[in-house]
């Protein structure tokens, strides 16, 4: 296993954080998101998720040797929808710099992010993830996610329609109501 520290973001963590978030918008189909976010957007994302409360996490690669360390990996839970209703439900994000992929980081990230979840009073947790993101959709089941649902032809990237799978974890095993 990979030596990782996983860890709240900074501010000091969210340009390296969107440069992996680049790659993805640019080249792939994970996030329906065409245009790369400029840095403050990007700082106002990370703002409202601390406002509500959310985890923010960063996988940080110590430096060893001759290898270059620093963020490799980044995890975040956002609120679902802005209805009071839905203030215990968040939906999760988990992207990995390429040189990361394939060596347990982002398992290792997804489970620290589900326990912070748990600690900022999360009660279900989603995750909507194109049909085609093989690895992601393997993570979410090793991590206890399971499919609630698909959305078929709902996004057009890269020359294609695509799916989304609505994955679900639910945190609160005692179907607990909240006090407020």
């Amino acid at each position: 296993m990979i030596d990782i520290v996983v860890r709240s973001a900074t501010p000091a963590d969210l340009e390296p954080a969107r440069e992996i978030y680049a790659d993805y918008v640019r080249d792939s189909v994970a996030t329906f998101e065409q245009d790369v976010p400029e840095p403050d957007e990007w700082r106002q994302r990370y703002e409202t998720i601390r406002e509500h409360g959310l985890p923010f996490l960063v996988a940080d690669l110590p430096q060893t040797g001759s290898d270059t360390a620093g963020i490799v990996g980044y995890a975040y839970c956002a609120p679902w929808k802005a209805r009071p209703a839905y203030r215990r439900t968040a939906e999760n994000s988990v992207y990995l710099a390429p040189s990361a992929t394939g060596k347990g980081i982002g398992r290792t990230l997804l489970e620290a992010l589900v326990t912070e979840a748990g600690r900022a009073d999360v009660r279900e947790l989603i995750a909507v993830i194109t049909s085609t993101m093989d690895a992601s959709l393997r993570l979410h089941r090793r991590c206890g996610f399971t499919e609630a649902g698909r959305l078929t032809g709902v996004g057009y990237k890269h020359g294609q329609w695509l799916d989304t799978v609505l994955m679900q974890r639910s945190l609160a095993g005692d179907g607990s109501t909240p006090g407020t």
